[in-house]
């Protein structure tokens, strides 16, 4: 595994890949302690992990992309680079992270949450831009967030909606397209520990 700094009390699974080599001029990839990594994962390289990072088996983190600490990268999860990820994020099964996008700190995409970057994927020519999912934010399973979209703190995001424009902060956003509401009593606060 060239091209790795590996922090202390690290467990890389043999079949991980670390430092996946996409260019030649490609950089190291830097995971710091405590880092569980699973069979199948494949880390490229210019990536910068904190601590306690965890992956499940065969999750995808390409180039330039950060990542704060304490965050669950699950099982088949793709997050296709050039992408900030904060503190205690939580990844679940198949979510998707396109490139350009920024995602805050105690925030939890559930299974198969699908983030998009292209508003009109190969029809026209012009500039990606990935959402924001601000701290705090849960997105439930099978959510789907369009391009250039922010997810304002500390919303929840009902299983299976499609936000397609900006959710306020500290709202409840449910259908396809979503609609929001006030968030109830027993949703507010945030995901912080």
């Amino acid at each position: 595994m060239t091209g790795l700094r590996a922090g202390e009390r690290c467990e890389i699974d043999a079949g991980a890949t670390i430092s996946y080599e996409y260019a030649s001029d490609g950089g190291r990839t830097r995971i710091g302690d405590d880092a569980v990594v699973r069979h199948g994962t494949i880390i490229y390289g210019d990536v910068s992990i904190g601590d306690g990072f965890v992956t499940g088996h065969d999750a995808i983190v390409r180039e330039h992309t950060t990542i704060g600490d304490d965050v669950l990268v699950g099982t088949k999860t793709v997050i296709d680079g050039r992408s900030e990820i904060g503190d205690d994020v939580s990844m679940q099964t198949g979510v998707y992270v396109p490139t350009e996008t920024t995602i805050g700190d105690d925030v939890f995409l559930g299974p198969h949450a699908v983030l998009t970057n292209d508003p009109y994927p190969l029809r026209t020519d012009h500039d990606v831009v990935g959402p924001t999912i601000e701290d705090g934010v849960s997105l439930g399973a099978n959510t789907t967030i369009l391009p250039d979209v922010t997810v304002g703190a500390r919303s929840f995001v009902a299983a299976g909606a499609v936000v397609t424009e900006d959710v306020p902060p500290d709202c409840l956003a449910v259908g396809s397209p979503a609609r929001f509401r006030e968030l109830p009593p027993e949703l507010r606060g945030g995901n912080g520990r």
